[in-house]
């Protein structure tokens, strides 16, 4: 058997990033400097590495509530345009860094107008600081806007969604705890989004089990599936090792539905004890539609690269199902057909080919 890609290696190959939460990926650095420009206080240290240490600690408490409970730092040094500008460059050039070639990251624009900019002036400010740090570097970066699932402006930013369309927007989502607030509480928004050609992806399955997933999909029509782990609830497996899939799990396999899997994230809140015991392996094995994500980097720790090797050393995976995922994750963007797939033959599977004749 070949020896696992090293982290190193990993980095070099051409990824794809499909869930990543722009407040969930700051340095730990800029917050410090933007809480000390904007004269927040909150912080619970301005020492750089006790502050990269602390969003981890707060972030491993196995509870999905208090884990979005490290976000109100985050968000609150994100309030102004200049923030906003420097976070999304920065975002670029980090993800840039690791070897993303696509990625599409998410942020709820609701959450960054205390200091009183418009929605608007959120969303142009996030789409300059994309550029930015995408020029002159092997990415490109379109944004998903993001509705609370507990708030009540979900068809606003389904509307912000669609006029920013073409401009660097791909898609619309919802997030926020998932128990008490079910995706049918904001049915008007998808359908709108249905309506005018939009595509849009719904957290579901991680916070709450089958019945969160079954409304994202069956009420409200989501293209992909922000997490959507918990689908395992909905897969027998025999002491022969046969599955047996559940008529949800089948229709999410059969439609190719994507899955945007964030192995790490989901340790912290509970849902796997390691990442060897993580659904993804089973679901790699029985072809449902998985892409591998971050979900937030600051406050689990972590890279594309560094998912990847978690998941080749808890399951031996290497180039092949590397490269498995990522196609999947690129035939699952928000982005024209034509573009995914000059992506797919110009650029992953080039990349992928020179790492193989390289090991």
């Amino acid at each position: 058997m070949s020896r696992s890609p090293t982290l190193e290696e990993i980095r070099r190959a051409p990824k794809v990033l499909l869930h990543d939460h722009l407040d969930g990926g700051l340095r730990p650095g800029t917050v410090i400097d933007l809480a000390r420009e904007s004269g927040y206080t909150g912080l619970p240290t301005t020492d750089e590495a006790a502050l990269r240490a602390w969003f981890r600690e707060s972030a491993d408490s196995g509870s999905l509530e208090r884990y979005l409970e490290t976000f109100s730092h985050t968000v609150a040094v994100m309030q102004t345009r200049d923030a906003l500008v420097r976070v999304a460059a920065e975002c670029a050039e980090d993800l840039a860094a690791d070897g993303v070639v696509y990625a599409e990251v998410r942020y709820a624009p609701e959450q960054h107008i205390s200091a009183g900019l418009s929605l608007e002036e959120v969303i142009e400010a996030v789409l300059e600081g994309f550029r930015a740090g995408s020029q002159g570097r092997d990415i490109r970066v379109g944004t998903l806007l993001t509705a609370m699932r507990h708030q009540a402006r979900s068809m606003e930013i389904a509307e912000l969604a669609v006029r920013y369309r073409d401009v660097g927007v791909a898609g619309f989502d919802i997030a926020g705890a998932e128990a008490g607030y079910p995706p049918t509480r904001h049915l008007g928004a998808f359908e709108y989004l249905q309506r005018e050609n939009a595509h849009f992806t719904i957290h579901a399955g991680e916070g709450f089990g089958l019945p969160s997933i079954w409304q994202a999909i069956q009420w409200c029509g989501a293209d992909r599936l922000g997490h959507g782990v918990r689908i395992i609830d909905d897969i027998a497996v025999g002491d022969d090792g046969e599955a047996k899939l559940g008529r949800l799990a089948a229709y999410v396999r059969d439609k190719r539905i994507p899955l945007e899997m964030c192995p790490s994230s989901n340790l912290q809140t509970g849902v796997a004890a390691s990442i060897a015991e993580h659904p993804i392996g089973l679901l790699r094995r029985l072809n449902f539609r998985v892409t591998v994500n971050t979900d937030n980097r600051l406050m689990s720790g972590t890279s594309v690269s560094e998912e990847f090797a978690k998941l080749s050393e808890a399951f031996g995976y290497g180039w092949e199902d590397m490269q498995w995922f990522t196609i999947n994750a690129m035939k699952s963007a928000f982005l024209p057909f034509d573009e995914r797939l000059a992506l797919i033959n110009g650029v992953i599977k080039p990349g992928f080919a020179r790492l193989r004749w390289q090991a």
